[in-house]
């Protein structure tokens, strides 16, 4: 039996892939999470075969998820579900240690086979996934984003800020203080050569780290 834990910030959407997925004998869902943190937690609790993991979510992207998973339960494979096709995004998530990558439009018709592929420790791309991406993803020439100046913790922080949260809510969320995030904010606003809060937000819009509702 394989065992799924589910996460996105949709409920609809945790709702319908528990429902393609139970119709499976050999696929069991034992969990379901609402953003990156939560995801977190349950596969440090459950240890769960495989992780379907969104990238858009709250507090915490399902990439930076992905990294804190694949340290915290290395036996748990994750399979990024999402509406992204673009290079930049599918690296990324391999990059973080996704072990493969299915676009949402093709969940109904691939997610059961993507589910077995990566439990298998295979790689799994979406059939969707045009040449041009994969080409892009498995070249060893690619182009460095403005993102990778950032180390984790700052990533963290911009998706926070990103999300209206205050310094004060932002270091509750991290367990830091005020002014410690106050000076990661200022250090990453440097490294991204941005001024104001608003060219933050719309960095983090423009690279996944957040989302427009």
């Amino acid at each position: 039996m394989i065992t799924v834990v589910l996460a996105d910030d949709h409920s609809i959407v945790r709702d319908g892939l528990r429902a393609l997925l139970d119709a499976d004998s050999d696929i069991r869902v034992i969990g379901d999470a609402a953003n990156g943190r939560e995801a977190v937690r349950l596969a440090r609790q459950l240890l769960p075969d495989v992780m379907i993991m969104d990238i858009a979510m709250p507090e915490m992207n399902g990439i930076e998820a992905t990294q804190l998973i694949r340290e915290a339960s290395p036996s748990t494979q994750v399979l990024i579900l999402s509406m992204h096709s673009t290079t930049e995004h599918i690296v990324r998530a391999l990059n973080a240690g996704a072990r493969g990558y299915l676009l949402k439009d093709s969940a109904g018709t691939e997610i059961a086979d993507a589910v077995r592929a990566v439990h298998a420790k295979r790689r799994y791309l979406s059939q969707k996934i045009s040449s041009t991406v994969l080409d892009g993803c498995a070249s060893g020439r690619r182009r460095t984003t403005p993102l990778e100046r950032l180390n984790s913790r700052e990533r963290e922080i911009l998706q926070l800020v990103s999300e209206g949260k205050s310094s004060a809510e932002a270091a509750a969320v991290l367990f830091l203080s005020p002014k410690t995030v106050d000076a990661y904010r200022s250090r990453m606003m440097q490294k991204l050569e941005i001024d104001d809060l608003s060219g933050l937000v719309r960095f983090a819009i423009q690279h996944g780290i957040t989302q427009l509702e």
